[in-house]
């Protein structure tokens, strides 16, 4: 398949994963949101499979079908109550998800130069920022509706002190990761997945139980920016 092709193509699915967001929003629209996801995500994970850079499907086929399996047996068993536990808990994997192709993209031999090595390099620390933030703010948000983790509010002293040291200290992280030669980037890029996946604990643990499914809508619009 042309590379060409898969951008259009990973270009549509995220269309469509933002058309999902934007449905899920109220109740009515829910059902076309749930479809333009699904439809998304099988486009891309189509064009993935298909795609120029992809040689063996052992591991891919593996995959699926464990993923799907899992998935499907999840959806299944969890009762209506308990959906924002597992919407919590899914916004978790997509946020590890990004993290794992921020990593992948830096880890790899990059062939762009000049302003788009930059662009490149930027959007790929801030996905990895904002996905470590949804990675842990969705687990601690599962773990409050679930009852695991005590819904009221951990209210450090400083506390808003404390997120505005760990967002500058990225900010400066992201300064050094795009500047940085390809053989010195990974370490500002994990100590920012460190501060970043602390940042998204404190604020969600900042929180009370009852506020939880505001968070739940907030970190799904978080996974979809990092995705």
């Amino acid at each position: 398949m042309p590379e060409t092709l898969v951008t259009i193509a990973y270009l549509i699915a995220g269309i469509l994963f933002i058309q999902s967001l934007s449905g899920l929003s109220a109740q009515a629209s829910a059902p076309r949101g749930n479809l333009f996801g699904m439809v998304g995500m099988a486009l891309a994970v189509g064009v993935t499979a298909f795609g120029p850079h992809v040689t063996s499907y052992s591991v891919l086929i593996v995959a699926l079908v464990v993923g799907g399996g899992i998935g499907a047996a999840m959806a299944a068993r969890v009762e209506m109550t308990n959906m924002p536990q597992l919407v919590a808990m899914l916004h978790s994997f997509v946020g590890l998800a990004a993290v794992l192709v921020g990593f992948g993209g830096t880890l790899a031999v990059n062939t762009l130069v000049g302003v788009e090595a930059r662009i490149h390099a930027v959007e790929t620390y801030i996905g990895v920022f904002i996905g470590a933030v949804t990675f842990t703010g969705s687990i601690v948000a599962f773990g409050k509706l679930q009852g695991l983790i005590r819904s009221k509010p951990l209210l450090l002293p400083a506390r808003h002190m404390m997120n505005l040291v760990a967002l500058l200290a990225c900010v400066v992280l992201g300064w050094q990761f795009v500047g940085a030669p390809h053989e010195a980037a990974l370490q500002p890029l994990l100590l920012c997945t460190v501060i970043a996946s602390l940042l998204g604990i404190h604020l969600v643990m900042g929180i009370g139980g009852a506020d939880m499914p505001v968070v739940v809508s907030m970190l799904n619009s978080y996974s979809g920016w990092a995705a």
